[in-house]
Formats: structure tokens, sequence, C-alpha cells
């Protein structure tokens, strides 16, 4: 979760989808895990009632996440795409490879919004952070957290 006052940036569609998992946890999912507390607590004994625990453990889970979606909608600054396609940039999405492995593709986007299995990393990621400004073409050195590198190559930047 961001500190309250850091800016949180993201995409116009990032932000959408935030606002719209918010709006689920808030009037869905919280009421149901209120009526799984109510239903747990009119079993009797609280110290050894499973179903209570469990359900408080999923309440404090989901305020948990309701709190970072706030502050990230309350903090947000929306990130716009200069239209430039000659150089990685925030918005763009790039193509690239490592020698004997398969064609990737990712949409560079903030980092509340990354989701690799979607095709979206953050330009905070060291791949990310590696591709940034470099040209079709251009051989990349990325480090991974450990410190390990490897060398890429962008093939396109969309």
């Amino acid at each position: 979760m961001p500190p309250p006052s850091e800016e949180v940036p993201i995409t116009i569609e990032g932000l959408a989808d935030v606002k719209k998992q918010l709006d689920q946890l808030i009037k869905v999912r919280r009421p149901d895990i209120i009526s799984k507390i109510k239903a747990a607590r009119e079993h009797g004994d609280l110290s050894e009632n499973f179903e209570y625990h469990s359900a408080r453990n999923e309440q404090s889970f989901l305020e948990t996440r309701i709190q970072e979606l706030d502050a990230i909608v309350k903090n947000h600054v929306l990130i716009k795409s200069s239209g430039r396609h000659d150089r990685v940039e925030v918005l763009n999405t790039v193509s690239f490879e490592e020698a004997g492995s398969p064609l990737e593709r990712y949409r560079i986007v903030g980092p509340a919004e990354a989701d690799p299995g979607s095709g979206k990393i953050s330009y905070e990621s060291a791949i990310g952070r590696a591709l940034m400004g470099h040209k079709v073409g251009d051989q990349v050195e990325v480090t991974t957290p450990n410190g390990s590198k490897y060398q890429i190559r962008i093939t396109a930047i969309e």
C-alpha cells in the first residue's frame, strides 16, 4: 500500500479497474463477510468457533485490500502516453526476445496495475527499468533483484 501522500501513477483504464474492484469489495464482499461473522456468533462459544475466526480473518484481509485500493484512488496521478514509438516509454507495448527464448510482449504501466500474466509490467520492474528509453534493435541488459543479469533485444515498440 502506498504511503498516504505518495502519488500513484496509473492509467485511466487501471483507475477504472481499481474503482470497480473497490466497489465490489465494499458493496458485495463486505456485507457477505459481516453475515458470516453474525452467523458464526450464533453458534455460541467464540473461543473454539472455527467459522467465526475464519470469517474475522477474511474480514481483516478484505479491510486491508479496501484501504490499499482507496489509497490508490485518492492518490492517483493519471499516466498519459506521448504517442511516440521511437523509444520505450510508459504505455508503450514492447516486444523483445532473449536468446533461445520465445518472443515476449508487454505493455509498460505503473506499479499499481502491473500484472505480467495479463501482459502488463511496471516501469519500476527490472525489465521495465531496463527497457525505458531504448529503441527497436537495442540489446538491453536486465539486472534482476537478486543481482543476476541477462540480455534481451527489443524487436518492436507500439
